[in-house]
């Protein structure tokens, strides 16, 4: 699969992203062809972490997350971490940005935490997902069905547990950006 001439977002939270599931993303959709724009709180550096604790690597923000719209990206990852994922889904402009995506049917990758971002954009109802085990009650309660796989691919979303995990996400998350838009993942705009 090639993203020759794609232009993905990755979000990251500064202190709070797990490091593997930023970077590890980051460097599949590049290997892919596709271009990454970092998309923050604000721009500057952010630093991950690793097992929610430890500090891991330090990256530079091309962008703030008030600075851009959907319509400038193909797809969209976002990466876990209990932290990070915290601090992305109680961001107006991070909840609206994600949201955008799913209105214009554009392919979006969540792993582990992630998916709390995806319940405060309220884009859960009647999907397939899966994330971090402790999840599942808060996906069932925004409308989703929570499995236990190691990667699920719902109308354009793409969603994944652990770290564990990341070589079947990357690979999906992969096929579903060359694939493009997907218009029945509109439907819960």
């Amino acid at each position: 699969m090639t993203l020759s001439g794609k232009t993905i977002a990755i979000l990251i939270a500064p202190r709070g992203t797990e490091d593997p599931e930023f970077a590890k993303p980051k460097a599949a959709v590049e290997a892919a062809g596709g271009t990454v724009t970092v998309i923050s709180l604000e721009t500057g550096e952010a630093q991950t972490v690793n097992n929610d604790l430890d500090p891991g690597s330090s990256y530079t923000v091309d962008k703030a997350v008030g600075d851009v719209a959907a319509a400038d990206f193909d797809g969209l990852v976002i990466p876990g971490g209990t932290v990070g994922a915290d601090k992305l889904r109680g961001s107006d402009a991070v909840v609206a940005f994600v949201r955008d995506f799913f209105a214009a049917g554009k392919p979006v990758a969540a792993i582990c935490h992630a998916p709390w971002t995806l319940i405060e954009a309220d884009q859960l109802q009647g999907r397939t997902l899966t994330s971090y085990p402790t999840l599942a009650t808060d996906i069932r309660n925004a409308g989703g069905n929570w499995v236990d796989q190691e990667v699920v691919v719902d109308k354009g979303l793409v969603t994944s547990r652990n770290p564990d995990d990341l070589p079947a996400f990357c690979a999906k998350l992969v096929e579903e950006f060359a694939e493009g838009r997907h218009p029945a993942q509109a439907e819960n705009a």
